[in-house]
């Protein structure tokens, strides 16, 4: 089982058992996430 993990805020997405990993990084939904979406280079 992983853990997909926000690459801008950390916090936990979800989880999953499909790959072979244990953390996956994306970005989230939330209005931090959002507001700060490519600005973090």
């Amino acid at each position: 089982m992983g853990t997909l993990i926000c690459h801008t805020c950390n916090a936990t997405i979800d989880h999953f058992e499909d790959e072979k990993v244990t953390f996956l990084y994306s970005n989230c939904e939330c209005e931090n996430c959002s507001q700060n979406n490519g600005d973090n280079e």
